[in-house]
């Protein structure tokens, strides 16, 4: 091993691939479970057998389950948990350590309406907050293949600083100080892919699915401009790659689910087939609202919302969309 040592908080599927991403680049790396007996079962099986079965532990990465023992003494701390848990565990990383912490998840908080960045930078602080994000299934992640991501800070310095952490590894680690671009793109991107879900789901074809991109980015743009981001962070990794990614990979839980309500599953149903978080289904509310509050039209987003909230069925969404005046494109 070579360097200082990285933590990773958060033993999911994500999580764990990047703590295999970086321990395979030759790295120490200490994978942060949230209970100790999660912890045990993962060292004694060198592996993530629930999450990334196959995948074998490289040499140099210890999962524990004491945070405060993962973040000491660590060059950086990766936190990759569900948006919902984000806060209680940026804290008390926060509390742990004075280390750089790189907020590896995506999502608005339903209820306030507050970005990752503005999470990472009320919590961590400006001055260590970094968001990680684009297109990366975590199987193809663990698995070695080629991942390109954007690491925003917003000091581009921080930012560049901080990337060589992913040297050697599969990443291709691009650089941003456009976090509120970042962030949105991340976040708004599971709306999307929900409703390419839904569209594949229903059988409606390639010409929809690729409208529902289309679409979909000029909305994820549009909200992320009046929040302070910038439109050409989403045309980049973030936003544009990672909506084609989670629109149309096979490995997308979003799309599974949105796929699974327009096969007849109630939301329950179709979480529970999905057997993993869906962070779409708490950030199409979140969505809503938040356009509604900087009065940006967003009527995919709106549809998906109203639809998950059984105020509207799926196939009058699609005849409401279709039916819509025209207007300019752009």
């Amino acid at each position: 091993m070579s360097g200082p040592a990285v933590a990773v908080v958060g033993a999911g599927s994500w999580g764990t691939a990047l703590a295999v991403a970086l321990a395979r680049a030759g790295r120490e790396t200490r994978l942060a479970a949230r209970t100790d007996e999660a912890a045990r079962v993962l060292r004694a099986a060198g592996e993530n057998a629930r999450y990334l079965p196959g995948i074998r532990f490289p040499d140099g990465l210890e999962p524990m389950a004491d945070i405060a023992a993962a973040v000491d003494g660590a060059e950086a701390v990766l936190v990759a948990v569900p948006s919902i848990a984000a806060e209680e565990t940026l804290a008390a990383v926060a509390r742990a350590t004075g280390a750089p912490v790189i907020g590896a998840f995506k999502g608005i908080h339903p209820q306030t309406l507050e970005r990752a960045d503005a999470l990472m930078t009320r919590v961590a602080g400006e001055q260590r907050a970094l968001l990680l994000s684009g297109p990366s299934f975590a199987l193809e992640v663990a698995r070695g293949q080629p991942t390109a991501m954007t690491l925003a800070a917003s000091d581009m310095a921080r930012a560049e600083a901080l990337a060589p952490l992913f040297s050697g590894s599969n990443f291709r680690i691009y650089l941003s100080d456009d976090m509120t671009g970042v962030a949105m793109g991340g976040a708004l991107k599971n709306v999307v892919a929900i409703a390419a879900g839904m569209a594949d789901g229903l059988a409606l074809g390639h010409n929809a699915v690729a409208a529902v991109i289309t679409r979909g980015l000029a909305e994820m743009a549009r909200l992320a401009m009046a929040c302070g981001g910038r439109r050409e962070t989403l045309m980049g990794l973030s936003g544009l790659g990672d909506l084609v990614l989670t629109c149309t990979g096979e490995l997308s839980r979003n799309r599974r689910f949105g796929m699974a309500l327009a096969r007849g599953m109630d939301v329950a149903a179709a979480r529970a087939h999905v057997g993993q978080v869906v962070e779409g289904l708490e950030t199409a509310a979140a969505a809503r609202a938040l356009a509604r509050e900087r009065g940006v039209e967003a009527p995919l987003m709106e549809a998906v919302h109203r639809v998950l909230q059984g105020e509207l069925a799926l196939e009058m969404a699609v005849r409401q969309l279709m039916t819509r005046p025209s207007r300019t494109e752009f």
